[in-house]
């Protein structure tokens, strides 16, 4: 064990933010510590670096062992480059290297007992700075720099002159290369892109020493740990596995924990209604039955109730028009600052229903090209045309759409006039805002709670295309999840940017990576994605050298042929479960105006006409029995 944490406790003024967390972590163990915002895991954090003093317990690290520390936000004040604050991690090797280099000098000059002396010192140098990889220092420094998404031409830039996300990136880099016994991450995947979080998910799975991690990226817990502590309501409780595994059990305790209370709130209320009913006798002996029954109630260890589960709230959105079948159609898109070119001649198409996320790395034009949709930038050229009846919605990352001064529930309530106070409640609620909350005025809210107050006026709009750039930033796992569902079951048209490849994995019909300049066009979602990308990324290749790469082409043409007839399949699918399920509603709405019909005297007296209506019923509940089987089958399929 290289952890050990336990009993711990920590209150600001009258909220308790953990209450007795107790948990231990193991030598070489990846583990992620998860919670809604607010749950206490950055405190649980800085009190086991020793940054916050618990109230009561103790977190022990294992002696003789060292931690590294990553927190959120890095504010590095340093007047040398990238690459020579990262090399100052590696100081103890580089005095090394300089004592061998000086070594070597004094032993051309020296003899006897002395040489033999100075021969001695320089093996054990020598074998001390091969076993601490001294001879790849340098390498290794440029390997994490990379991998963390710095080109090779930035590591002279100066650290003052980085933003504070690259600071944070530059520290991360340090605490890696120093190799901690164990590594504390919070939020560490907040300022990179896909390319390095992937990257980072390699390092840490190989990674010798051990990790804990608070993240909000369930992609890259499910990769990379195989613990869960949960925080809730400042309670923490341990589960083995990835968060999938973590997220299911979850979900099974809490079904449980609410079946168990229900059980016992009947039992409760079954043994009052026979005490009250044993009393109303007014008889001696069943007056002391009711008293035994009572003095037996009132041992009964009461079953804690279960908090609200926020994540079972659902919302549904549902566009007031529909669209045209084409939605968005853009030929030839190109845009530049300055020197830099994001994208040239970029083609594509949405069609209704899509769910099309626009993936890439930093700075390669994605939410540029969402402005360029909302008319918000002009394209250097290029032509975006709506379809029939389409009605757009915008999510931006700042949030631009909403009143400072107001509460979030004037802020609801203004925008839409004709919701009751209950309605808007009930929205606030799906997106985490309950009692109090409500009244809180939107300056006052945090960056996260801001984005769910947009999130949620969007999903009221009458918008039938939402438009989301990066809809999950600062968001919680749980208020995650509500959006995911919302748009699963979303009837109208999404077209989004997000890192988030879980988010993106879940609602995904359609992936555009942003790459080259291009668009290259994938149907399916993320693991989609990660399973065509080479094949794909060679086929835009083979476009410059067309000789070198036409076997790739042609297997991609063929994989491409298969992937629109697949589309092409379930859209047919879809459209015929869509046509079961009108005729089925048809025919039941049918046989129940039959039922109706047999109560009426002037029907039932009439032999001749209850025997028409009986045949009748008796032909729809056939032709149901078909199409439930058919219904069946349909959804087994689509």
């Amino acid at each position: 064990m290289i952890l050990s944490c336990s009993h711990l406790s920590k209150s600001f003024g009258s909220k308790t933010v953990i209450a007795d967390a107790s948990f231990h972590i193991e030598d070489h163990e990846k583990a992620a510590i998860v919670g809604i915002n607010g749950a206490g895991k950055s405190t649980l954090l800085k009190m086991i670096t020793g940054e916050l003093s618990p109230d009561s317990g103790e977190a022990v690290l294992a002696k003789g062992k060292t931690l590294g520390y990553l927190a959120q936000h890095q504010d590095l004040t340093s007047s040398r480059s990238i690459f020579q604050e990262l090399q100052k991690v590696k100081q103890p090797l580089l005095e090394m290297e300089e004592k061998i280099r000086s070594l070597e000098l004094e032993m051309k000059g020296a003899s006897g007992e002395e040489l033999e002396s100075l021969l001695a010192q320089y093996s054990r140098l020598n074998h001390d700075f091969e076993a601490a990889n001294g001879y790849a220092w340098k390498s290794e420094i440029t390997g994490v720099l990379k991998g963390l998404g710095f080109e090779e031409e930035e590591f002279s830039k100066p650290i003052s002159a980085l933003s504070g996300g690259q600071k944070t990136r530059v520290f991360l880099g340090k605490l890696l290369l120093s190799r901690p016994d164990i590594i504390m991450l919070d939020e560490p995947t907040n300022h990179l892109d896909m390319e390095s979080i992937a990257w980072l998910e390699t390092y840490l799975i190989n990674y010798p020493g051990a990790v804990i991690i608070v993240a909000h990226d369930r992609y890259f817990l499910d990769r990379v740990v195989t613990k869960i502590i949960e925080l809730d309501g400042g309670h923490a409780t341990v589960f083995q596995g990835n968060y999938t595994a973590y997220s299911e059990k979850r979900a099974m305790l809490r079904e449980a924990k609410m079946k168990a209370w229900l059980n016992q709130q009947q039992e409760i209320r079954h043994q009052e209604e026979v005490i009250a009913k044993l009393k109303s006798f007014n008889r001696e002996k069943s007056i002391k039955r009711a008293e035994s029954r009572e003095k037996m109630l009132e041992k009964i260890e009461r079953v804690e109730k279960p908090a609200e589960i926020n994540d079972e709230m659902t919302i549904r959105l549902e566009p007031n028009v529909v669209s045209g079948n084409d939605v968005l159609t853009v030929r030839g898109l190109s845009k530049s600052f300055g020197s830099q070119l994001l994208f040239q001649d970029v083609d594509f198409d949405i069609k209704r229903g899509e769910r099309v996320a626009i993936i890439g790395n930093n700075g390669t034009g994605k939410t540029t090209i969402l402005k360029i949709l909302n008319h918000m930038l002009e394209p250097d050229s290029g032509e975006v045309r709506l379809g029939s009846k389409v009605h757009i919605g915008y999510y931006d990352q700042e949030h631009q759409v909403l009143h400072m001064e107001k509460t979030l529930f004037d802020e609801l309530q203004d925008t839409y006039p004709n919701m009751d106070n209950t309605q808007v409640r009930n929205v606030l609620a799906a997106f985490l805002f309950t009692g109090d909350d409500v009244f809180k005025r939107i300056k006052d809210l945090s960056g996260g709670e801001r984005g769910r107050v947009s999130l949620a006026k969007l999903m009221l709009s009458e918008a039938n295309f939402l438009i989301l750039d990066e809809p999950t930033n600062h968001l919680d796992i749980t208020s995650k999840e509500i959006l995911e569902d919302a748009l699963v079951h979303y009837t109208g048209t999404v077209l989004y940017v997000s890192h988030d490849r879980y988010f993106i994995n879940r609602t995904a019909t359609r992936i555009l990576d942003l790459k080259n300049h291009t668009l290259i066009n994938y149907i399916g979602n993320y693991d989609y994605y990660l399973e065509k990308k080479d094949v794909m990324e060679n086929l835009h290749a083979s476009q410059d050298h067309p000789k070198e790469a036409a076997p790739a082409a042609s297997e991609v043409k063929l994989d491409w042929k298969a992937q629109k007839e697949e589309q092409a399949r379930k859209r047919k699918l879809q459209n015929e479960l869509k046509k079961t399920e009108e005729e089925i509603s048809s025919l039941e709405a049918r046989d129940g105006e039959l039922d109706e019909q047999l109560t009426l005297e002037e029907v039932y007296v009439d032999h001749q006409k209850v025997r028409e209506i009986n045949d009748e019923k008796a032909s729809i509940a056939g032709r149901l029995e078909e199409l439930y089987a058919r219904w069946e089958e349909l959804a087994e399929e689509t």
